[in-house]
């Protein structure tokens, strides 16, 4: 329990030695240098790494594929349901994807790590590949509201280091290909350093933003839907797999962590309230410190 606690801590370290580093050196500190370290260098490492720490068997590929089950089964009543509450067409699109954009790489790896060991990282990694699908297609398509094309959005995909990066790595995999103490030893430092970069920016983009701003309605659903909604979907249908416990364990606590840099990038990119986005971030992520506790209390619910 000590060290669970002692690696939940670190991981807010980080985001807090970001969030300082902002305020401290302002536009010296430039977010999206960091974010084009973090995509186009490190978060390969990751992914490589994270496939290497044990070989795929079907239970493996079963687990992203449920966590895309589970989101595409509740994204369309979500759209449906924010045409109901939301008037505003930024807003609407914020209810609508955001909530399923969850933070699976930089705080989802680090704390399967803390929770359940370095035998979690093959799942979180197939998870946060899961998790690639859900921001670069869904994401992409709700928040830009039919500025680009479902096929531009899918050639985007492909422009991510991280799919040939995953590619390879699962090439290497079932084939049985594995690497040197030292080459892996290699690998385990990059991805650590993808992992530690990650929550650095994260805490980076947290500068600067105006939470009073943020409409109650917004806040309210986004957190209801996230904390709430989601948790309780992916609990019943968890019950009627036949998963082992450490495997249900990693998909339930992988929907429930805050939300990702990456509705950031995609609320910027295509003007959706991007302040808006940063403050939910922000919330959820302290809201998940709590959460935290009572997922632990969770968890050994499903042994």
């Amino acid at each position: 329990m000590l060290t669970t606690l002692l690696s939940i801590i670190f991981v807010y370290v980080f985001i807090l030695l970001g969030y300082m580093a902002k305020k401290i050196f302002q536009e010296e500190m430039n977010p999206k240098t960091l974010t084009l370290m973090s995509v186009y260098f490190l978060q390969p490492f990751v992914t490589v790494w994270g496939f290497s720490t044990a070989k795929l068997h079907t239970e493996h590929i079963f687990v992203p594929l449920l966590y895309l089950a589970i989101i595409l089964a509740l994204l369309l009543p979500t759209i449906l349901l924010g045409k109901l509450i939301f008037t505003d067409i930024k807003e609407r699109a914020i209810f609508s994807i955001a909530g399923f954009v969850g933070n699976t790489g930089n705080i989802g790896i680090p704390l399967g790590i803390a929770l359940f060991g370095e035998q979690s990282v093959i799942y979180t990694t197939l998870i946060n590949i899961a998790n690639v699908f859900v921001v670069y297609v869904l994401g992409v398509y709700i928040y830009s509201r039919g500025s680009f094309s479902i096929k531009t959005s899918l050639l985007n995909i492909l422009k991510i280091p991280i799919i040939p990066a995953s590619a390879v790595a699962i090439f290497l995999n079932i084939n049985h290909i594995a690497f040197s103490p030292q080459i892996e030893e290699f690998f385990k430092m990059g991805a650590y350093a993808g992992i530690v970069l990650q929550l650095f920016l994260l805490g980076t983009f947290l500068e600067g933003i105006r939470i009073r701003e943020l409409h109650p309605k917004l806040f309210i659903g986004t957190m209801a839907q996230k904390f709430i909604i989601i948790p309780l979907f992916t609990f019943v249908v968890l019950r009627m797999t036949d998963l082992p416990p450490l495997v249900q364990g990693v998909l339930f606590m992988e929907m429930m962590v805050p939300l990702a840099v990456a509705n950031i990038n995609l609320a910027s990119l295509y003007d959706c309230r991007p302040k808006d986005v940063t403050s939910l971030i922000l919330l959820s992520t302290l809201l998940f410190i709590p959460i935290l506790f009572i997922l632990t209390n969770i968890l050994p619910l499903f042994h």
